[in-house]
């Protein structure tokens, strides 16, 4: 399915970015895994095996950026497939937020995404040292489609991937990039930052134990369960594949029915 194409992955070194490194691995795809994270994301790379690679990313920083798509290119031969994935979750009370928490989840969740595709639409695009096409693939979050209490920050910022997503879209459509952009809305899934959420809630006295946390989480979700990270892979994959090249600007919600 995605034999001959190369992916970057942010937040590839552990959780969802690192299951979605595997999926694309396991279709074919060369991977590079950028992360802050570098040793642990080099091990992932390993533990993948089929060529995976890891570089230092930092997705707040233009020359981190620039550092990692041209590691990427010259380790795997091009560029198809961009995975904004990297994010951060602070849990906060509308009462309580703190302003630099608000601003390092803008920078991460906001900045971040948008100085990816940025970068990729510089090295996809026809005059870009990968020019072919491509296809990005930014992770959104339920969050962005339902009222969830203490993540009012959070929710903000994924709902800010969601509308660049679509201006981004359009953007290089008008301009003949021959790239699609689409968003995935995961639910929540067990990994550590879902765990994490888990716990803050429980502090805060909105749920007496994290097993009710978790229980409430799964009453609001029609599936009846939380998300697995194998669930998102899947999605991430056919969003990157040509089984969805009519598709751009696109929402793909992966929550059981959670946000609908």
């Amino acid at each position: 399915m995605l034999n001959g194409k190369t992916a970057l992955v942010t937040g590839g070194a552990r959780g969802i970015g690192a299951e979605i490194a595997r999926a694309l691995a396991a279709k074919g795809a060369k991977v590079m895994l950028g992360d802050v994270l570098d040793d642990l994301a080099a091990e992932t790379a390993k533990n993948i095996g089929a060529g995976a690679a890891a570089v230092k990313l930092d997705v707040t920083q233009d020359a981190s950026w620039e550092a990692a798509v041209q590691a990427t290119i010259d380790t795997h031969g091009g560029f198809d497939i961009l995975i904004n994935n990297a994010g951060v979750e602070i849990t906060s009370l509308v009462m309580s937020v703190e302003a630099d928490d608000i601003r390092k989840m803008c920078d991460v969740n906001i900045v971040g995404p948008l100085l990816g595709m940025k970068h990729a639409f510089r090295a996809m695009g026809p005059e870009g040292a990968a020019g072919k096409s491509g296809a990005i693939v930014n992770v959104a979050s339920v969050a962005a489609t339902i009222a969830f209490p203490a993540i009012a920050g959070y929710s903000a910022t994924k709902s800010a991937v969601d509308r660049m997503t679509k201006v981004a879209a359009m953007e290089a459509g008008k301009l003949g990039l021959n790239i699609r952009v689409n968003c995935l809305y995961p639910g929540l899934a067990a990994t550590e930052m879902g765990l994490k959420l888990a716990n803050d809630i429980v502090a805060l006295g909105l749920a007496e134990t994290v097993e009710a946390a978790i229980g409430g989480v799964v009453e609001q979700t029609p599936l009846g369960r939380l998300a697995e990270i194998s669930d998102i892979a899947d999605g991430a994959v056919f969003l990157a594949s040509d089984q969805s090249r009519f598709i751009t600007g696109a929402g793909l919600p992966v929550d059981g029915g959670m946000g609908m």
